[in-house]
């Protein structure tokens, strides 16, 4: 009669053993006396941090423990790995020799959020199989991408409605997406052909994102008085959200160009109303006054580039159409601030000059010169000074406000780029966390860590905790610095000196190991390691 509540008590201490053996066992890494920052925006608190195999075994006082390896951490700040929500890494990451995402690991970056903008392949399986090829350093989130669904479902870029028989297809793509193990739909309705759907398709996709607890990044339709205008199109994803259940993301949120300075104002007041409605929106953001785009994209109306870049060349050769084009030109330079505020990025003779210089040199009107230049198949990549300093750190300033470098993973030293690829997040740290005091140190590394992790669901990772996932970083805040600038882009970020990713160490010490310990996360299954997919030869 006395063995039904007499073996509780045996498990429980059979349990209590068994814990307490575990916690005499040496640890793979011992993090001692830094200050730890769990990523839930609280303040550092110094102490130890034990990890065994791909997780956090123990976060407290643990003098006297032994380890394989002890990292010395006083004066240091500890954190969770970095999670960057909105990058263009994929085809980097994809290639053998950038596959260990030093740019990325160097900002202290340990999981991307990829497929970004409604762009990346449709197929995510085929995808993971290319990542995994020559193995991963950091970990990667895939998006469904909508402009290509679209453009698979519709067969090309049409400015039309999709017929039923294309929207189911469209359904079975995002579908097919999510159930490979996608965290949402990712849209660019800046873009063509996301520019030409309407409201209620993007509603019907991320109805099934939201089936499977997923999110809905964007690039909104309009960041600023292009078409509906910026504080509309948050308004969009608000509503997108509100109608499909999905959560929403405002990607790499601002207020672009002198005409809607200042309106972050109504962005923030649209978004907080949300929320507190219980519309689940969050949005990302890098910390520059610039952005970065491609030259048509910028300046030629949506309706020109309407069936793809032949079709556009067309109407640029149509003196019907022609005058149009060139006068949707001029007004869109005259959104992004005029000539001088456009230079062209890349590679070849126009790197690191505005659309001024040209002009210039070609004694033209800037309209001309750059009318003239699309018509002529010359399309170069643009960075684009156009926000406001008070518009970024209002923006900066929210807690839903998360963090992105919008960045690619090109070969060091190759062509002109943004810098956000070598430097958003230090820069976040360097510049309006010491320098400015924008924000404080807690809020910033949650906006990074901890934050991000819940709007993507990312479940484990984010948050240092006892029994997460080891992804961490040990950095001096003193030294942090983002060297990366407009006419020297290549220059990787500083200040990181210990990064880990599953438990792996990716930088020991200030310098990289090429270690490959990436994995490709699964919203509702186990994540994947190289393992999984490819054999490993190494």
């Amino acid at each position: 009669m006395r063995t039904k509540p007499f073996a509780p008590v045996v498990l429980i201490l059979a349990l209590l053993t068994l814990v307490a053996g575990c916690a005499d066992d040496p640890y793979d890494i011992l993090i001692r006396n830094g200050m730890v920052l769990s990523g839930s925006g609280s303040e550092a608190v110094v102490t130890d941090v034990g990890i065994r195999g791909d997780r956090i075994a123990a976060v407290g006082d643990l003098d006297g423990a032994l380890a394989e390896r002890v990292i010395e951490a006083e004066g240091l700040y500890v954190a969770p790995g970095f999670i960057d929500l909105h990058s263009h890494a994929s085809g980097g990451l994809a290639s053998e020799e950038r596959s260990v995402a030093h740019a990325l690991l160097a900002q202290g970056i340990t999981t991307a959020v990829i497929n970004p903008d409604g762009g990346g392949p449709t197929d995510l399986v085929q995808q993971r199989e290319d990542l995994f090829q020559h193995g991963l350093g950091v970990n990667v989130v895939q998006l469904v991408p909508h402009a290509s669904v679209r453009r698979e479902a519709m067969d090309g870029s049409h400015d039309r409605a999709p017929t039923d028989q294309e929207m189911d297809e469209m359904r079975r793509l995002t579908r097919q997406g999510m159930e490979a193990g996608a965290f949402g739909l990712s849209t660019g309705l800046f873009y063509t052909p996301g520019f030409y759907a309407e409201t209620g398709e993007i509603v019907e996709l991320a109805r099934i994102a939201a089936e499977f607890d997923g999110v809905h990044s964007s690039h909104i339709r309009d960041e600023s008085d292009y078409s509906v205008g910026v504080v509309a199109a948050v308004q969009e994803i608000i509503d997108i959200s509100r109608e499909s259940g999905v959560a929403g993301i405002v990607s790499h949120i601002k207020a672009l160009g002198p005409n809607v300075w200042g309106r972050s104002a109504e962005i923030v007041e649209r978004i907080q109303v949300a929320r507190d409605e219980g519309i689940e929106v969050w949005a990302d953001q890098y910390p520059y006054e610039a952005s970065a785009t491609g030259f048509t994209a910028a300046l030629v109306p949506a309706w020109a580039r309407d069936g793809g870049t032949d079709a556009m060349q067309e109407r640029f050769h149509d003196p019907e159409t022609a005058p149009r084009i060139r006068e949707g030109i001029a007004e869109n330079l005259a959104r992004r601030g005029g000539a001088e505020r456009i230079m062209f990025r890349g590679s070849g003779e126009l790197v690191g000059l505005t659309l001024e210089d040209v002009a210039e040199d070609r004694g033209q009107d800037p309209v001309d010169a750059a009318f003239e230049m699309i018509r002529d198949g010359q399309s170069p990549g643009i960075i684009s000074f156009n926000m406001h300093e008070d518009d970024i750190e209002r923006l900066m300033r929210q807690e839903w406000t998360l963090t992105s470098t919008d960045g690619s993973l090109p070969a060091f030293g190759e062509g002109s780029l943004h810098p956000r690829g070598y430097g958003a997040f230090p820069r976040k740290l360097r510049e309006y966390v010491v320098e400015r005091e924008v924000i404080d140190l807690p809020f910033a590394i949650r906006s990074m860590t901890g934050a991000s992790a819940e709007a993507f669901r990312l479940g484990d990772r984010g948050r240092l905790e006892t029994g997460r996932i080891a992804d961490l970083v040990v950095f001096d805040l003193a030294l942090v610095n983002d060297p990366a600038d407009f006419m020297e882009p290549h220059q990787y970020s500083e200040g990181m000196l210990y990064v880990m990713v599953n438990g792996r160490l990716a930088i020991d010490g200030g310098d990289f190991t090429d270690a490959l310990a990436g994995r490709i996360l699964n919203l509702h299954g186990p994540d994947l390691a190289r393992v999984d997919l490819v054999a490993d030869d190494d």
